[in-house]
């Protein structure tokens, strides 16, 4: 009736409806991805600043190199003894319950590391928080898989989670020697308090619950099984150069146990605690090969390369860590790139040229280890963050994008446990190729021109196996 006046539509109203939940769900996205780093984020930089208090913790504990190998060491042994049963859990019982679990579980394990009156409360606050770690990992990767549903979406949210641990790296070393210097080794304990907390309380509003038990249960001959196999494994690696005949004994009877797994989890089929049909997928074992040479690599250096420094007394322990930040640095500012490379070039190509662009970073670093400069190791540290920040999500978004989504738990914790046994493997290998080598620049050498090999061959592998079905 009135001249000019405009009414809404139906169809401007569905519009405005749609437009308004388009909004509400992006900003849902994001508070849900929010919470999932900071998760990954308070575990990585705990995990790098321990390594820094090692020398205060003796002094003020009063113990030696074995009960501080230990406490370093407990929280590794536990991560990886039980990531399977962390995957596990967080398809039976609840994706979003197992991350809060583990959020909490974490947060009360480092107020009672801050608290240890002894070694031994602190080792077993450590191994308390490797729990926590391997309920949280693996939930926060399993919900990435099943709240971003479209692959171009998730490798974007991929690419930011990964870039949590490149940050962990980039300021845990910086951030744990002022917290010790200032306030003591208890501090770097505290100070992931209340990041935990956040995370516990972010996830009821921001992340959705979801399980898909399809008939599996928890097994516990099965869980036996694999926590032995895992832990022989990685005290194997650990006590590979205190103890070599104790590591061969833990070495076999990880083996042992690994072969009375297969056949345990072949006979439960799809009930398995893990369903040998994933590893069926082509694209799954390319991705889980390549995240373990990747952090075998990567790893190495960071073991390797200060030590190395530190021996020819070239820096301090400050001037080592701040000659490591660009590796990290450019790991951060890569990794939210890596789901648009994925979706330009393919998951194949990125995951695989990342995996190479570390190996020719190792190569670098070892042609230069009798410089009398380090420009040549700084530049092969450089290539090594690059390719860890184009790799790391790629990978992972393959690995759980290559099994059903109902599988995303299980499918996390395999390749979360690839890069621990990557991890382990790497420094307890490259170490022992060091130390053969009378542990001086010849040493460093061989070790990083045989780590950047085998990093290349891994590359190589994720090539040929990664191929997308329809190339075939």
């Amino acid at each position: 009736m009135l001249a000019g006046m405009q009414t809404e539509t139906p169809t401007d109203s569905a519009a405005a409806s749609l437009s308004a939940a388009t909004s509400a769900a992006v900003k849902r996205h994001w508070l849900t991805l929010t919470t999932l780093c900071l998760a990954v984020l308070v575990a990585q930089i705990d995990t790098v600043v321990v390594n820094l208090a090692a020398r205060p913790i003796g002094a003020d504990l009063k113990v030696g190199i074995g009960a501080l190998q230990w406490i370093v060491d407990s929280y590794n042994l536990v991560y990886a003894v039980l990531l399977l049963t962390g995957g596990l859990l967080t398809d039976l019982y609840g994706r979003r319950r197992i991350f809060m679990a583990g959020a909490g579980i974490f947060t009360a394990a480092s107020l009672l590391c801050a608290a240890a009156p002894s070694a031994s409360v602190l080792s077993v606050g450590r191994a308390l928080a490797g729990l926590g770690a391997a309920f949280l990992v693996p939930a926060s990767l399993a919900i990435i898989r099943v709240v971003w549903r479209d692959p171009g979406e998730r490798g974007r949210a991929l690419g930011l989670w990964a870039a949590c641990n490149g940050l962990a790296m980039a300021i845990g070393p910086t951030l744990g020697g002022l917290l010790i210097g200032h306030f003591g080794w208890r501090s770097i304990f505290l100070v992931v308090v209340p990041v935990g907390v956040a995370a516990f309380v972010l996830a009821v509003p921001s992340i959705p619950e979801s399980s898909d038990p399809e008939g599996r249960h928890f097994d516990g001959a099965a869980q036996l099984l694999g926590a032995v196999a895992l832990g022989g494994l990685a005290f194997a690696a650990i006590q590979s150069h205190e103890a070599p005949e104790l590591a061969i004994a833990a070495f076999l009877t990880a083996v042992l146990a690994l072969v009375v797994f297969i056949r345990v989890e072949v006979s439960k089929g799809a009930a398995a605690l893990v369903p040998l049909d994933v590893f069926r997928s082509r694209i799954f074992r390319g991705a889980v090969t390549a995240t373990a040479g990747m952090t075998f690599g990567m790893y190495g250096v960071l073991f390797l390369l200060p030590l190395s420094w530190l021996s020819a007394r070239r820096f301090s322990a400050l001037g080592a860590g701040i000659a490591l930040i660009p590796m990290a640095l450019v790991f951060v500012v890569v990794s939210p790139f890596s789901g648009a490379l994925t979706s330009r070039y393919g998951a194949r190509t990125v995951a695989a040229g990342g995996v190479a662009i570390i190996g020719l970073g190792l190569v670098l670093i070892g042609l230069g280890a009798d410089h009398t400069t380090i420009i040549t190791s700084e530049i092969g540290l450089v290539l090594t963050g690059l390719g860890m920040g184009i790799a790391t999500g790629p990978l992972m978004g393959a690995a759980v994008g290559a099994v059903a989504a109902t599988r995303s738990g299980t499918a996390s914790a395999l390749v979360n446990i690839a890069r621990m046994v990557g991890a382990t493997v790497g420094v307890a290998l490259l170490g022992a190729v060091f130390a053969m080598a009378h542990g001086d620049a010849t040493g460093l050498r061989v070790a990083m021109l045989s780590g950047g090999a085998i990093q290349i061959a891994c590359a190589a592998i994720a090539w040929r196996t990664m191929r997308p079905a329809q190339a075939t």
